[in-house]
């Protein structure tokens, strides 16, 4: 039965906002990874690695004020510390020296997992009858999948 977020059990709520907020922190670790690598990218290839970078980080940062105000639509606390993204997130940090084929393979698996994660959130709100909060969740996990494919066009 779907339910909207007032109709939604606490322990529901709990689950989604807690899968949602697993989003949130991986979103904001793949956005810094994105805007280090377009700060650091050089090569042949400077040009559109450095525009596309720079599309997905600034895709990003509106994805997790999307996926946080979910959270606080659902009555939960959005995490918004950077220790705890850093902690909870299967996305990694990365220093910015490599070469620009790491970069993209690190990105571009850093897509994945968090369309992996949004997938998880998306099942959790639909066990719970969640739409509005599946249906974010699917979107977005089809835009890291697309990115995903874009950076390993990349690499032939």
């Amino acid at each position: 039965m779907t339910q909207t977020a007032e109709q939604l059990t606490p322990s529901a709520k709990e689950a989604i906002c807690d899968a949602l907020n697993q989003s949130v922190a991986e979103t904001a670790v793949t956005t810094m990874l994105a805007q280090n690598f377009h700060w650091n990218v050089t090569g042949m290839a400077f040009g559109p690695l450095h525009d596309l970078f720079q599309k997905v980080y600034e895709d990003h940062f509106t994805a997790q004020d999307d996926l946080a105000e979910r959270v606080k639509a659902l009555g939960g606390h959005a995490e918004g510390q950077l220790a705890g993204m850093l902690k909870r997130s299967k996305v990694g940090e990365h220093d910015g020296h490599a070469t620009a084929e790491v970069m993209v393979e690190t990105l571009a698996k850093a897509q994945e997992t968090v369309a992996a994660t949004l997938a998880g959130v998306a099942s959790v709100a639909e066990e719970h009858g969640d739409l509005l909060t599946q249906d974010l969740a699917i979107a977005r996990g089809q835009v890291h999948e697309k990115f995903a494919w874009l950076l390993r066009a990349h690499l032939g």
